[in-house]
């Protein structure tokens, strides 16, 4: 007599197998598959090349783009033998149940791969929101301290660490350069680089302010504060001489002593440097280097990052093409809210997202609301 709950068990990872060979079939199409297939051959082709790195500055491109597609291509040709070896589970499962000899081994095996290749489908389709031409770029994160006084400012350094976490999580690595301590606690400001592949797409739906509402650790009375921190974002590009000019005439060159939560290769001397572009009024600083001839650099890049970022919305007469709109740092301009009292809860205002796990997400825990705002974004689009 055949098991019911085996019959359904196998029904169901069958109808899985189904659709997610069809996701598998749209992703081919919508990630370009043949098109990356075609650059890879032609990249390796150059990468063949000995006469390739008479010109360093290509080779790092061609290598970088080639071993970019090289993953890109063995990820979604893994999922491909995923696919086909849950097929044979499922087969395996289907002629244990009409023997009548069940082998929950099998079954236990196929639920397993059925729920492995649903999150590996599910990644590649988010990858498939990152199509701007920055998306795969390290990205330059500056966060600032708005209205609610020292509750503003302790929230900044949360902020700070709930990204410092969120990028953990992912595998990226963090590299703070500049942190202005608040002025009892917390930070007035902050400037770090997120360095990992997509990690401008996916922080580029972050940009704008960041709504805080708790009981107030630096309040006797215990009262319930509302402060708020706002978050700016922009493309690392490793070379934006193509794009920006930079006059040092144009230039005025601050040195001061390092200090703040710039990380423990803190130089305690005078090597920060703080670089003020006086037509565009940008300024930048870099702390966390070892010498003040490695901050200049450093804030020299994000310097220049910032200007063809700003080259490039005049350009397109689209003042918020990369940067988005700047709104005000206080009330009623808010994209999030996180809500400690009276209630738990976390609301992205523009995709309704939501969590009432506050913890979680200050711990990190941000994909849910990036991935929606990605997906609200596309939609609109």
């Amino acid at each position: 007599m055949a098991d019911p709950r085996a019959e359904n068990a196998l029904r169901l990872a069958l109808a899985s197998i189904e659709e997610l060979e069809d996701r598998w079939v749209a992703a081919r199409d919508y990630l370009k598959i043949d098109a990356s297939r075609a650059r890879h051959a032609l990249l390796s082709d150059l990468a063949a090349d000995p006469n390739l790195w008479d010109d360093q500055d290509h080779a790092r491109e061609v290598t970088t783009e080639l071993g970019r597609l090289t993953n890109d291509l063995e990820s979604f040709d893994a999922l491909r033998s995923a696919l086909d070896d849950a097929a044979v589970l499922a087969e395996f499962a289907t002629e244990s149940l009409g023997a009548g000899e069940i082998d929950q081994s099998i079954f236990a095996e196929l639920a397993s791969a059925v729920e492995d290749l649903g999150h590996a489908i599910a990644a590649l389709e988010t990858q498939s929101l990152f199509s701007g031409p920055y998306d795969e770029n390290d990205a330059i994160v500056e966060l600032h301290a708005g209205a609610g006084g020292t509750d503003a400012q302790d929230w900044t350094e949360m902020l700070l660490r709930m990204y410092s976490r969120w990028a953990e999580r992912r595998g990226f690595g963090v590299e703070v350069d500049e942190a202005t301590e608040g002025q009892e606690a917390g930070l007035l400001s902050a400037t770090f680089i997120v360095k990992g592949r997509f990690a401008y797409g996916w922080l580029s739906v972050e940009r704008g302010v960041h709504r805080l509402v708790r009981i107030s650790p630096f309040d006797s009375q215990a009262r319930r504060q509302t402060s708020f921190a706002s978050l700016e974002v922009t493309p690392l590009l490793e070379d934006s001489a193509g794009e920006v000019e930079i006059d040092e005439k144009d230039l005025r060159v601050d040195t001061y002593r390092s200090s703040g939560a710039g990380g423990q290769h803190v130089n305690k001397t005078d090597s920060a440097i703080r670089l003020t572009h006086l037509p565009s009024g940008i300024v930048v600083s870099c702390q966390n280097e070892r010498s003040q001839h490695q901050n200049r650099a450093r804030a020299m890049q994000i310097l220049e990052a910032k200007l063809a970022e700003r080259a490039r919305a005049q350009r397109r007469a689209e003042m918020d093409a990369l940067s988005g709109q700047r709104s005000d740092n206080a009330w009623g301009s808010q994209i999030r809210s996180y809500v400690q009292a009276p209630y738990q809860l976390v609301k992205d205002h523009r995709s309704d997202f939501e969590t009432g796990n506050v913890e979680a997400v200050l711990d990190g825990d941000l994909d849910g609301f990036m991935e929606a705002e990605l997906r609200r974004q596309r939609s609109a689009s």
